[in-house]
């Protein structure tokens, strides 16, 4: 598998120009589906319902939150085709350095709304809606942004699967994530099995998938499935400096301190050693630190002789 061919213009381009570029390398190299999307689109958008919203702040960090608090955060068929639509966005946000997935309420998701899910029953249509989703978030998963999902409340089955599109994962106290798929004669399908083996090992997923088991902050920490456990919110209404929210914007930001070009840099040299074999991934570790040497942030570091502070 060579996608690394065009690694001359890479280095030719603009520093984020090369990472979109050398992402959609990977993209395309790496088996993701191909499907009419116009045709499945189409389809999940005739089962209106919730949004998804998306806050871009002036920090580099974004907020992507699940909005249907009357169904538990319940993905609707437009629900999914706005997440898509969202991460198109962010994918060209060249000043963006983190994103936290979160849900609207007090809890994060509950998987799918079952209402789109009865109407899509048919095989056929059940196959493009599971390629889109997993397209979706296998997009969300290579965004050049560092991402965190906030679990509060709930997040069942498809939403279990939507933390697992996030670098980290951090909850707050009484969360639970469960994959419930098996209750529902089914197994993961928008690539969360795939991910949980990634995050937690074969032996933990198996565990996690066959039990269906509930795993609250403290059982997820042990597992490796949490980075970490929120304090509660000082506030009874979760508002403000101790709400669940700040407390992950600060947390994000111990890894999101720098220059937007770097940090991107950093997210594609890992995602590159994740997913590619070693030799291609040194050829795109060496491709990306072009973009990035000889930088303005590189310069400046340079000059104030940061290395030794």
């Amino acid at each position: 598998m060579v996608v690394f061919a065009v690694r001359k213009q890479l280095l030719s381009g603009s520093s984020c120009g090369a990472c979109t570029r050398l992402l959609l390398l990977l993209r395309k190299s790496s088996g993701i589906h191909n499907f009419n999307q116009e045709e499945i689109t189409e389809k999940l958008q005739a089962f209106p319902g919730g949004s998804i919203d998306l806050l871009k702040q002036e920090s580099g960090v974004a907020v992507l939150t699940v909005n249907n608090p009357s169904r538990r955060n319940a993905f609707s068929g437009s629900m999914m085709v706005e997440l898509e639509q969202k991460v198109s966005q962010l994918e060209s946000w060249t000043q963006g350095k983190g994103l936290i997935v979160c849900g609207a309420g007090g809890t994060f998701c509950s998987g799918s709304d079952l209402n789109a899910v009865r109407a899509i029953a048919n095989p056929q249509d059940g196959m493009k809606m599971c390629m889109f989703m997993q397209n979706t978030l296998t997009r969300l998963l290579r965004l050049p942004l560092i991402s965190v999902a906030l679990v509060e409340g709930v997040a069942l089955g498809g939403g279990a699967e939507l933390t697992t599109a996030c670098d980290f994962r951090l909850m707050a106290p009484g969360s639970l994530i469960q994959f419930v798929h098996k209750h529902m004669g089914l197994v993961p399908g928008w690539g969360g099995a795939a991910r949980l083996v990634r995050i937690v090992g074969s032996r933990s997923a198996l565990k996690l998938l066959a039990g269906a088991v509930k795993a609250g902050p403290e059982l997820s920490l042990q597992m490796g499935l949490t980075d970490g456990i929120l304090e509660a919110p000082q506030r009874p209404d979760g508002d403000g400096a101790g709400s669940a929210l700040q407390q992950a914007e600060d947390w994000l930001g111990l890894h999101t301190a720098g220059a937007a070009p770097v940090l991107q840099a950093v997210k594609k040299v890992v995602l590159a050693g994740g997913e590619l074999p070693l030799s291609e991934a040194l050829r795109a570790e060496k491709d990306v630190f072009g973009t990035v040497w000889g930088g303005p942030a590189n310069l400046q570091a340079l000059a104030s002789k940061a290395k030794h502070r």
